[in-house]
């Protein structure tokens, strides 16, 4: 495996297309949803490309560890990796030379936020021709305007978890064209009218609905039977850089035994799109935890040594490649007892 990792001359980056085309071919669907999210690896020392103190999901806390950025893939009734992006701390890693070279980081490689590399994977995955009608994630990435942007501008959809600081008009308010020059400084750009209301936390918004605003559903069949939430959809108008930007509905998560839990999402869709598919496309954004958790279980997404930055690529695509594979032969499994089942004659 080291000679693998290290030393054979391949292409980690082709690896990766070829695993999209798998997908495309094995799991494909018109109204398939990409999950992106993040996943974390603990380490002890300072030389594997990427390590930091930083915020490490796998243990809870900050740490040193190596974060990766990951698009998943829902479709077909089954979940599996497209893509992944080693994150680079600014100030330990970009701006330090000498430790990007002993880690052989390529010099083309600049500083990347999370929602950027969310960003470059969902273009190259729609690019490479993976069918994909919904997008969604968590705030980390959510919170980004221009990973909301780049979703509607190419035509695609989302239900994206935000923050309950998150700010929204209920209503569009009135906005004012940019004054002409009369002398001294200019105004720039549009602005709110005077009077127009300020924009509102989700918070507060969802406080103000009534209480049969929620409607009792459930999400899906866990070990115990089915998980239930209270839900919640209502019209707002999304927050752009301080200015009113696209129509946009708010999905509400209530918790049926604490009420004061609540979750928050916004959603571009469709209008004619009902509730129930708002909440399982919201939902899908924890099949990504058991794509990672079953690729660390089963085909060893963890467990490497490799210090560079190609050894890590080719780690980390194989394990996705072969937990890939691992999924067609469960969902062949699943098609052929549904065969059978149906054509019992009991």
């Amino acid at each position: 495996m080291p000679w693998l990792l290290y030393r054979v001359p391949w292409d980690a980056e082709a690896a990766r297309d070829r695993l999209e085309q798998f997908v495309i071919e094995t799991f494909g669907d018109e109204k398939g949803i990409g999950v992106v999210d993040e996943t974390s690896f603990p380490k002890a020392g300072d030389k594997s490309v990427g390590v930091a103190k930083q915020y490490c999901g796998t243990l809870g806390k900050i740490e040193n560890c190596q974060v990766a950025t990951v698009l998943s893939y829902v479709g077909r009734d089954s979940h599996v990796f497209l893509d992944r992006c080693l994150y680079l701390p600014e100030v330990e890693w970009i701006w330090d030379q000498d430790r990007r070279a002993e880690a052989m980081v390529p010099e083309e490689v600049q500083f990347e936020t999370k929602p950027q590399q969310a960003i470059a994977m969902l273009l190259h995955a729609w690019e490479a021709g993976v069918p994909m009608k919904w997008v969604t994630g968590d705030e980390a990435y959510s919170d980004s305007p221009r990973l909301r942007e780049t979703i509607q501008a190419c035509g695609r959809f989302y239900v994206l978890a935000v923050a309950a600081n998150t700010r929204v008009w209920q209503e569009r308010p009135a906005l004012q064209a940019p004054e002409e020059q009369t002398g001294g400084r200019p105004r720039r750009g549009w602005r709110l009218a005077e009077g127009s209301p300020k924009p509102q936390m989700v918070s507060e918004v969802v406080a103000s609905w009534p209480r049969q605003s929620f409607q009792r559903l459930a999400v899906m069949e866990g070990e115990k039977g089915p998980i239930t939430y209270d839900w919640a959809c209502w019209p707002v108008v999304e927050s752009r850089d301080q200015l009113p930007g696209p129509d946009a509905w708010r999905l509400s998560r209530r918790s049926i035994s604490k009420a004061s839990e609540l979750a928050y999402y916004l959603c571009s869709v469709p209008p004619e799109t009902p509730l129930e598919t708002l909440i399982w496309v919201a939902s899908s954004r924890y099949m990504v935890e058991q794509c990672i958790k079953e690729a660390k279980g089963e085909t060893g997404l963890n467990e490497y040594a490799v210090r560079f930055w190609h050894s890590w690529y080719r780690h980390i695509t194989l394990s996705m490649m072969a937990h890939a594979f691992l999924a067609s032969i469960r969902a062949a499994s699943r098609e052929k007892k549904g065969q059978e089942a149906r054509n019992s004659p009991n």
